[in-house]
């Protein structure tokens, strides 16, 4: 008579993985059967699969690659498609999802390897907008500014940002034929603009916001929040900067 052990043992969990070679190869798929575990994610099957690639037909096979870092949804680096959802891998628990399994790469950026993609598009936005508070010197420049505390509260919401690209991924106005910057670059312009010091750039942060594939690329889809794994508001941001940059551009006209 099998066992509760015996029976948990015997439990496989199916994954189909899109691989592709190389940025210029053909995609294609492979698939993979594990022995199920209590607790496991994706991001544990991905390495179980690395320590033992062989695919469902028994063929020795390359390991997919992958990325990820933190494992506790803070970094942003393990964004896959896993059964049609742009999301975090650490987060997607076996027990909760449909099998098989479907993990894509995110097709909104370049593939470099299997699940592996380039976001220079999500970063070279964050340059664009310069999201950052600049900083004169490396000296000690004493206590910063102080927030009020109703600011700080949404502001710290703002703030969980970890560029993982899920919220460019959902958007349907994000694709190879726009340059729109995306959702992410624009609540980080209502970030540092509500920032003390980094509201001294502010003008340059909606200038940029103003520029040909800025905040009107914007469709109100409204994909971006549904999709946000941290919940950001990022339809609230995109609001809050539609009103900035229209305001910015009638001081601009009036010469104010």
């Amino acid at each position: 008579m099998a066992t509760a052990d015996t029976k948990l043992t015997a439990k496989k969990v199916k994954f189909v993985i899109t691989r592709q070679d190389d940025p210029k190869s053909a995609s294609y798929t492979e698939e993979f059967e594990l022995d199920y575990r209590p607790g496991m994610n994706v991001i544990s099957a991905l390495m179980e699969i690395q320590r033992n690639p062989v695919n469902l037909k028994g063929e020795n096979t390359s390991a997919v690659c992958w990325e990820s870092n933190c494992l506790e949804e803070v970094c942003g680096a393990c964004s896959m498609t896993i059964n049609g959802k742009p999301r975090q891998a650490c987060a997607a628990l076996i027990d909760n999802l449909e099998q098989p399994i479907r993990v894509e790469p995110m097709r909104t950026f370049p593939v470099v390897r299997d699940l592996v993609i380039d976001r220079s598009r999500m970063f070279n936005a964050l340059k664009r907008v310069k999201a950052w508070i600049p900083i004169d010197g490396t000296y000690d420049l004493g206590p910063g500014p102080r927030m009020a505390e109703k600011k700080r509260q949404w502001a710290y919401e703002l703030s969980k940002c970890m560029t993982c690209g899920v919220c460019l991924e959902a958007c349907p106005n994000v694709n190879e034929k726009t340059d729109f910057i995306g959702p992410a670059a624009i609540s980080q312009v209502r970030l540092f603009n509500a920032h003390p010091t980094g509201e001294m750039n502010a003008e340059e942060r909606l200038e940029a916001l103003m520029e040909e594939g800025g905040i009107e690329g914007c469709g109100n889809s409204q994909n971006c929040v549904r999709a946000c794994p941290k919940g950001i508001p990022l339809t609230t941001s995109i609001a809050e900067m539609n009103k900035a940059t229209t305001k910015h551009m009638f001081k601009r006209w009036l010469g104010v």
